[in-house]
């Protein structure tokens, strides 16, 4: 039986003594004792109490640590002032070589062994209860008079010694209209798990079914809700049974040890550390956290490459927030397809323009620096031209290794779901984002047009089947970098092409990606791209959501990210690389004007790397 009413209001030395006493029937205590910290309990041997603890520092979104008690002591001043840890769960779970031997509502029948254990008090999530209830944000758990839902994960937490387990999270139901609330009402609250870990598909954590928790009961969403994970403290359930130790116990999950502490409550964050949630996926549904400041940065960079100094009129083609989606998108993903590739000099060999691959292995440097799997797909005709450009991109330091080289071909209906996934299987693509920079775009009539309304169809491999491939695959999302309505990924932009571009009607590009950016030159695009990816890794509110509240925040490696990004230095070596190469300007006098001695699209670089 769920109780409320005048146990949510009680003061916890109160509460503690109804549970030590065993006259009530408490299945949890989410609800209870309002705001004030409630804790999850793990009790081990004193021998492996200092791995445990590194543990918990390890993940302490899943496992921040409250407190830690000297052998054989049942009692936690800095939490409370009358308490016994033996007594004051509702409910306590015993664990013998890893596996679960009973519960009990207490613990002094193993007073002797706990002489030589230590406690542990970890924060909880029914900590934040009330100051998400006070953004005005409903706890359907609590409505519904049950306990919350908990699942194991397929997220590995950080190893230390014996410790090792996958991620347990919690499930709150939140209206989409109140995610930014509840991000905010818990990401200043660290020691009751902060800010959410996944918003959207619970998929994408390897949970199979809300149904069927694996702790605690399902939880009914109802229309609009999203589910919202936050990590849990039963982590540390998972870490116990891993361990395999003799003889551990902890709390049964949902009932938890109340402290006397009142919960700080202090969410209050500038404007420009303040969390803001964007949706990134449909299929499956996807939301990801940035902070304003980093937002903003990302925002100043999309104004920035719109400049339009061909004044071609692209600024109607502009999509506002389309470049911190896309780069959002593919700061989550874990491989990255990219292509580029324009040969609008027709009567020339090699045909293809310096737009697009500066900006392509641009973006590739950067995913490098990331550690994200990355390859280049192109033209057949143009893939010895590629592999020495990538060579040359290696010997100058712009890539730290050669992307691998792909081409693609038409040789059945299936073809291009071949290509992306493993033995055509959409449940496991190969990719899970994919760029065209500078790509020419198939149009309406399944030909290929420059600017001028040449058909190039000769030159260009039906790369565009990819990304109307990848809208049929769950998870796989695609974006398109250009800079005058006929490049490949533009088809959401197609109406405003045949307005405003010129020879737009017959241009302009059928074939959609979800994301569209648009630049003055497409390489500033790539520019862009680079450079917001290393603003969202160096975000810790964004990294502490990618990396779902485990491990260490990864600061050594902030200098190789500073490394990789684009810089008016690489980019005029590479530039003369391609000239030695054949490559030509495929863009207009204006577009070659120089400022300060420098091309206009280097110096628009080093204005970007001014944003920094």
């Amino acid at each position: 039986m769920f109780l409320t009413g005048g146990l949510k209001s009680l003061l916890p030395h109160i509460l503690r003594r109804v549970i030590r006493c065993n006259r009530l029937s408490i299945s949890n205590t989410s609800g209870m004792a309002e705001g004030y910290k409630q804790a999850n309990v793990v009790i081990v041997h004193k021998s492996l109490a200092d791995d445990f603890e590194k543990f918990c520092q390890a993940n302490d979104g899943p496992l921040p640590l409250l407190y830690r008690s000297k052998p054989g002591d049942w009692q936690c001043p800095p939490l409370s002032s009358d308490s016994d840890i033996r007594t004051d769960c509702p409910r306590y779970s015993v664990y013998e070589h890893g596996a679960c031997t009973g519960t009990l509502k207490s613990l002094k029948e193993y007073s002797e062994q706990l002489k030589d254990m230590v406690t542990f008090y970890l924060g909880c999530s029914f900590s934040f209860e009330k100051a998400v209830q006070n953004a005005g944000v409903p706890v359907r758990n609590i409505e519904q008079k049950c306990n919350v839902s908990m699942y194991k994960t397929a997220v590995p937490c950080h190893s230390i010694s014996t410790f090792c387990c996958n991620l347990v999270v919690t499930m709150r139901p939140i209206p989409e209209s109140k995610l930014e609330a509840a991000v905010l009402a818990t990401s200043g609250l660290k020691e009751a798990h902060g800010a959410p870990i996944h918003m959207g598909d619970p998929g994408l954590l390897g949970i199979p079914d809300l149904s069927k928790p694996d702790y605690g009961d399902p939880v009914h969403l109802h229309p609009g809700d999203i589910p919202v994970f936050w990590a849990c403290g039963v982590t540390g359930v998972e870490a116990v049974i891993n361990c395999r130790a003799p003889l551990a116990f902890t709390h049964s999950p949902g009932c938890m040890f109340v402290t006397d502490l009142k919960n700080d409550n202090d969410t209050t964050k500038s404007s420009r550390e303040a969390p803001q949630v964007h949706c990134i996926s449909q299929d499956p549904l996807h939301y990801s956290i940035v902070s304003a400041e980093a937002a903003q940065k990302i925002r100043k960079l999309e104004t920035l490459i719109g400049i339009d100094p061909g004044e071609r009129g692209i600024i109607h083609l502009l999509r506002r927030e389309e470049l911190l989606k896309a780069c959002l998108s593919i700061s989550h993903a874990h491989s990255v397809l990219i292509t580029t590739g324009f040969p609008t000099h027709f009567t020339y060999e090699p045909p293809e323009e310096n737009d697009g691959p500066p900006g392509a292995l641009a973006i590739a440097a950067v995913l490098q620096a990331l550690e994200k799997e990355v390859a280049i797909v192109t033209d057949q005709r143009a893939m010895n031209l590629n592999q020495k450009i990538i060579e040359e991109a290696v010997q100058l330091g712009i890539l730290k290794r050669p992307v691998p080289l792909l081409s693609y071909q038409r040789e059945g209906a299936d073809s291009a779901l071949m290509f992306l996934c493993e033995n055509g299987n959409p449940g496991r693509p190969r990719f899970d984002h994919l760029i065209a920079i500078e790509r020419a775009g198939m149009a309406a009539d399944g030909n290929y047009y420059n600017a001028r309304k040449v058909n190039i169809k000769h030159l260009v491999d039906p790369i565009d089947d990819l990304f109307l491939a990848a809208q049929t695959i769950p998870g796989v999302a695609t974006t398109g970098v250009g800079d005058g309505g006929n490049e490949l990924g533009m088809g959401k932009v197609k109406d405003a092409v045949k307005k405003h571009i010129k020879n737009g009607d017959v241009i302009a590009c059928d074939v959609e990606a979800d994301f569209t950016i648009v630049a003055g030159v497409s390489n500033w695009g790539g520019y862009a791209i680079a450079c917001a990816l290393y603003i969202l890794s160096t975000c810790d509110i964004h990294d502490r959501y990618l990396r779902k509240a485990v491990g260490f925040p990864p600061l050594s490696k902030k200098t190789g990210w500073l490394s990789a990004l684009p810089s008016v230095t690489k980019e005029e070596k590479l530039l003369k690389a391609l000239v030695q190469h054949g490559v030509r300007s495929g863009k207009t006098a204006s577009l070659e004007m120089e400022v300060d001695g420098l091309p206009f699209y280097n110096t628009h670089s080093l204005m970007i790397e001014k944003l920094l």
